[in-house]
C-alpha cells in the first residue's frame, strides 16, 4: 500500500505565512532565537461494554505557539487562531514574557547548537484511522465482546480503542521548517469474572501493546481478536488458581510486562532535567546522578539500554524533536553501567553534552515543549533464545505475563509491579496459573539479577499513551521494546495479603 500523504486539512493551514510573521516580529524585538509551532492533534475514544457502546468521544485541537529566548530568558505565548495576525500578537507577547523573566533569571538560557532542517515526515502506517467509518469501529469492537461473552465463562467485558492523528508544523528563526504526521492507536480488552457465592471475582486483560500504526494494527491477520480469544478460558483458571507463597522467585518476565518496569525504573531515572532537580512533577528526582555517570553498575554486563526517535512504529518515533533536533540513537546503559541520559538542547549545552538527543516534545500547541522520554529500550541477547529456553532454565519460578498496578519512590528505586498473568514454573516447565503476585525490589538490585535474555524474535515493542509529567500536565506516548527476560531471586509478595 502507498505510504499515506499528510492530511490535506492542515496543509491548508498558512504555515509559511503564520511562521513569518512570528519570526520577523521576534527578531525585530531582539530575540536570540524564536521557534513557532502550528499543531492540529485528532483523538478519538471508544468503549464498549457487553452488548452496548458506552464512550465515543472526539476531540480536535489546533493552535499555535511561539517561543524565544530574548535577554537570556525564556517567553511562551500560544493561542488557537492560526493567522499570521495572530502568531505576531503571540510573538511579541512571548518577547514580553521574557523581559519579565529576564531580571529574575539567575541561568542565562543557551542551546546546543543544531543545524537547520527542511523536511516532511509521515509516520509508517497503512490506514488513518479517522478514515475508517464510526460504525464499522463500533462493531468490530461488539463484535469482539458477543464472541468473548458467548464463552459462558465471564460475567462483563469492556473493549476499547484509542486513536490518535498528530500534525505539527515547526519553523525556527535558524531556517528549520519542518511537517510532522504521525499516527498512533491503542486497543485494550478486559473480562470479569464474578463468583457469586462469595462474591470474589478476577479481572483479566490482553497484553495488546498500543503502536504507532493505524487502523490495520488490530485487523490485519486478526490479531486483536487473537489477544481477545484466550481471555476467557485463562480467566477462568485463574479463579481456581491457588494465591501465590511470598518468598524469593526466579522471575521469566514476559516483554508486555517487562515493558513498564524499563519505562518506571529506567526511562524516568535518566531524564536529565530530574536527575538534576529541575523537574520533580509525577515520578520525583531520580538516584541516577551525574557523578554517577560512567561509574554506576546499573545492571548485569548483558544488559544494553538505548534511547531512540527512530524505532520503526515507536510510539516515541518522530524524524525531529520540538526543538528542530533530528532523531538519533543513542546508548543509556552499556554492559551494565550507566553511559548517557534523555537531553534537550538547553539541558545538552548546559552539561556539556554537546548535542542534544532530541528529547523534547509538547502534547498540545498551548504547551511549552518538555524534556521527554523517547524510545527507551532494553536489547536482546544476539543468539537465538527463545522464552522456552529461559523457562527451561528455571527450577522454581514464575512467569508473568501483561502490565497492570506498579508502584515506586521518588527517586526511582524502590518498587512494586504486578501483572495480567502468573504461571507458575517447576522444574523448566508451565505448571499452571497463580493469582496475587507482585515483584518488589530496588531499581540496582534488580537489573544487577537479570541473569539470561531472549534473542531478537522474543523483542516486542511496549508501551504507553499517557506517560505524565511537568506542572501544568502533560501526556505523551512512549515506547518501550525489550525480549523475555530472565531475573534470578526476586521477592516476590501476595497482594491479597498486603490487603489486610
Amino acid at each position: 500500500m502507498r505510504r499515506p500523504d499528510i492530511d490535506p486539512v492542515f496543509l491548508a493551514f498558512p504555515h509559511d505565512r503564520v511562521a513569518d510573521a512570528a519570526l520577523s516580529t521576534a527578531r525585530a524585538r531582539g530575540a536570540t532565537h524564536c521557534d513557532v509551532r502550528v499543531e492540529r492533534l485528532r483523538t478519538q475514544t471508544l468503549v464498549v461494554r457487553d452488548h452496548e457502546l458506552q464512550t465515543a468521544a472526539d476531540t480536535e485541537t489546533v493552535g499555535v505557539s511561539v517561543r524565544v529566548i530574548h535577554r537570556g530568558a525564556w517567553g511562551f505565548a500560544a493561542g488557537i487562531d492560526v493567522t499570521a495576525e495572530t502568531a505576531a500578537a503571540l510573538a511579541a507577547r512571548a518577547v514580553e514574557v521574557a523581559e519579565t523573566l529576564a531580571p529574575l533569571n539567575t541561568e542565562p538560557v543557551v542551546l546546543a547548537d543544531e543545524p537547520a532542517h527542511v523536511d516532511v515526515f509521515v509516520s509508517r502506517y497503512d490506514i488513518d484511522p479517522f478514515t475508517v467509518p464510526d460504525d464499522e469501529k463500533i462493531a468490530f469492537l461488539l463484535a469482539l465482546n458477543e464472541r468473548a461473552l458467548a464463552s459462558g465463562l465471564i460475567d462483563h467485558v469492556t473493549s476499547e480503542v484509542n486513536l490518535v492523528v498528530e500534525q505539527k508544523y515547526f519553523a525556527s528563526l535558524a531556517g528549520s521548517r519542518i511537517t510532522q504526521q504521525r499516527v498512533r492507536v491503542r486497543g485494550d480488552f478486559t473480562a470479569v469474572r464474578i463468583d457469586r457465592a462469595s462474591g470474589a471475582f478476577e479481572t483479566m486483560g490482553t497484553a495488546l501493546p498500543p503502536a504507532g500504526r493505524g487502523w490495520e494494527y488490530f485487523t490485519a491477520g486478526d490479531r486483536f481478536a487473537c489477544e481477545a480469544e484466550p481471555i476467557p478460558a485463562l480467566l477462568e483458571e485463574k479463579m481456581r488458581s491457588p494465591s501465590v507463597a511470598p518468598g524469593r522467585y526466579d522471575l521469566v518476565l514476559d516483554p508486555t510486562n517487562l515493558w513498564l518496569t524499563i519505562h518506571e525504573s529506567i526511562g524516568h531515572s535518566t531524564e536529565l532535567d530530574r536527575v538534576l532537580g529541575y523537574e520533580a512533577n509525577y515520578a520525583g528526582t531520580s538516584f541516577a546522578t551525574l557523578d554517577r555517570l560512567r561509574t554506576l553498575q546499573f545492571g548485569a554486563p548483558a544488559m544494553h539500554v538505548t534511547g531512540d526517535r527512530q524505532a520503526i512504529h515507536g510510539l516515541s518515533t518522530i524524524a525531529y524533536d520540538d526543538e528542530g533536533v533530528a532523531a538519533q540513537t543513542w546508548d543509556i546503559i552499556r554492559d551494565g553501567v550507566l553511559v548517557g541520559y534523555q537531553l534537550d538542547r538547553q539541558m545538552a549545552h548546559k552539561q556539556g553534552f554537546g548535542r542534544s538527543n532530541g528529547c523534547a516534545f509538547a502534547d498540545a500547541p498551548q504547551h511549552v515543549p518538555l524534556q521527554r522520554m523517547p524510545n527507551v529500550s532494553l536489547q536482546p541477547s544476539p543468539h537465538d533464545v527463545t522464552l522456552a529456553d529461559l523457562i527451561g532454565g528455571v527450577d522454581d519460578g514464575i512467569y508473568i505475563v501483561g502490565d497492570k498496578s506498579w508502584s515506586i519512590d521518588m527517586q526511582r528505586y524502590n518498587f512494586q509491579f504486578t501483572g495480567q498473568r502468573f504461571f507458575r514454573i517447576r522444574g523448566g516447565r508451565l505448571a499452571g496459573q497463580l493469582k496475587d503476585v507482585a515483584y518488589q525490589s530496588t531499581t540496582t538490585t534488580f537489573w544487577n539479577a537479570l541473569a539470561a535474555l531472549g534473542g531478537p524474535a522474543t523483542y516486542v515493542l511496549g508501551g504507553a499513551f499517557n506517560c505524565g509529567k511537568g506542572q501544568p500536565g502533560q501526556i505523551a506516548p512512549v515506547t518501550h521494546g525489550c525480549p523475555v527476560a530472565l531475573f534470578r531471586q526476586i521477592n516476590v509478595l501476595n497482594t491479597a495479603e498486603e490487603g489486610h
